[in-house]
């Protein structure tokens, strides 16, 4: 074989080692497309989401600059991670594809609050029960007040395999 196929082979064959390829067990989590969509960067807006660096964000700057000497304009994005609440910036050419996280909103009903673990205890439509940590903002005490008030709805946010107690809602008062 010549020598530039073999250097090319190895260097595939290092490539594949090093995001785990070199072996024939897989992980059956999926792909995660579902999670993400690719949008054209220049279609995207501020107060719209992205992922950058894999965390999914929402945007709170743009700037496009005018196209330059290399022919693309470019989209400089600042944003605040949807999670962790960190700063978050890129700069990408407007014609290119970055994704956007697929984030689903729920509500539930509260059916239980653990003050000494900071939790909720959840019912969906279906009757099922799911428990949530309570992020900071939220002291489980004022749930636990709220739901002696009446019945109480909790939304949580879902993006790329986590979720996030946003807030909640007294319906009925007692």
């Amino acid at each position: 074989m010549p020598k530039g196929k073999t250097a090319a082979k190895s260097a595939e064959k290092n490539c594949d080692a090093q995001i785990g390829l070199d072996d024939d067990t897989f992980d059956s989590e999926g792909s995660g497309a579902a999670e993400v969509t690719p949008i054209q960067c220049s279609a995207l807006r501020k107060n719209g989401h992205v992922m950058i660096k894999n965390v999914p964000c929402k945007i709170v700057e743009m700037s496009t600059s005018k196209t330059g000497k290399h022919g693309h304009a470019k989209v400089h994005m600042v944003a605040i991670g949807v999670f962790d609440k960190k700063k978050y910036e890129d700069i990408c050419p407007s014609t290119h594809n970055m994704n956007v996280p697929v984030i689903k909103t729920t509500t539930y009903t509260l059916v239980g609050v653990d003050e000494d673990d900071e939790r909720v205890d959840v019912m969906d439509a279906t009757g099922t029960t799911l428990d949530f940590k309570l992020p900071d903002d939220i002291k489980a005490k004022d749930l636990k007040s709220a739901m002696d008030d009446g019945e109480v709805e909790i939304q949580v946010m879902r993006a790329c395999q986590r979720e996030m107690v946003l807030g909640y809602k007294v319906l009925t008062t007692k």
